[in-house]
């Protein structure tokens, strides 16, 4: 079965990997092992560039560093949006509770583009016959009527690799097949520790 995986990066990074050691993830690696019989033709990693932060400057650095891994691996191609940052008045969530609003400002974040991304080039491998699965790492209900057209109007399976804890509602009745990204899988699938591309030799990031 000809197979593309749409990762929704954000959705799982802090889905199963936040906090975890097995950010230098294999995409390719996890796949694999998640769905040993189909054959993976193609995976496509959408996420935004971040900026430094004062108490973190390197995590620019570090991002370009797993990008760089990233494209070792011939089936991955990755596809950015952005971050948004902006302040907003937001509830006090004490005083929300109370009853009472008491607005503050605060900086808010907000990756923007990966979602459409997502469900544009699912759209578009739909309509070209790229594939027989598509395959969805991610839990955005969002993302329901991309999948909905590509499983009813395409006739294509549905498969969901769900990086959170609960599949969601929206998606649950559009999947073929839904498995969890557990944190074994996560473990086996780590990139070696020094790696070589076609600029030289380069390593896993010593903090992340």
């Amino acid at each position: 079965m000809r197979t593309h995986v749409y990762v929704d990066g954000y959705n799982l990074y802090f889905g199963c990997l936040k906090k975890t050691p097995h950010k230098w993830l294999n995409l390719h690696a996890l796949c694999s092992a998640l769905m040993p019989q189909n054959d993976i033709r193609a995976i496509r990693y959408f996420t935004a560039q971040v900026s430094g932060t004062p108490h973190d400057p390197d995590q620019p650095t570090r991002q370009q560093t797993y990008f760089r891994a990233l494209r070792t691996l011939p089936q991955v191609s990755i596809h950015l949006g952005h971050f948004l940052t902006h302040e907003v008045s937001m509830p006090d969530a004490a005083d929300w509770q109370r009853g009472r609003y008491t607005p503050r400002r605060v900086m808010k974040t907000e990756e923007k583009g990966s979602d459409v991304n997502i469900a544009t080039h699912l759209l578009i491998d739909a309509f070209d016959d790229a594939f027989d699965v598509a395959v969805i790492v991610s839990n955005d209900s969002d993302l329901k009527e991309p999948i909905s057209v590509v499983r009813n109007r395409f006739g294509k399976t549905i498969g969901i690799l769900n990086p959170q804890a609960k599949v969601s509602r929206a998606l649950q009745p559009l999947a073929h097949f839904i498995k969890p990204i557990r944190p074994g899988a996560l473990a086996n699938a780590q990139f070696p520790a020094v790696m070589h591309d076609g600029r030289g030799q380069f390593h896993k990031p010593a903090r992340w």
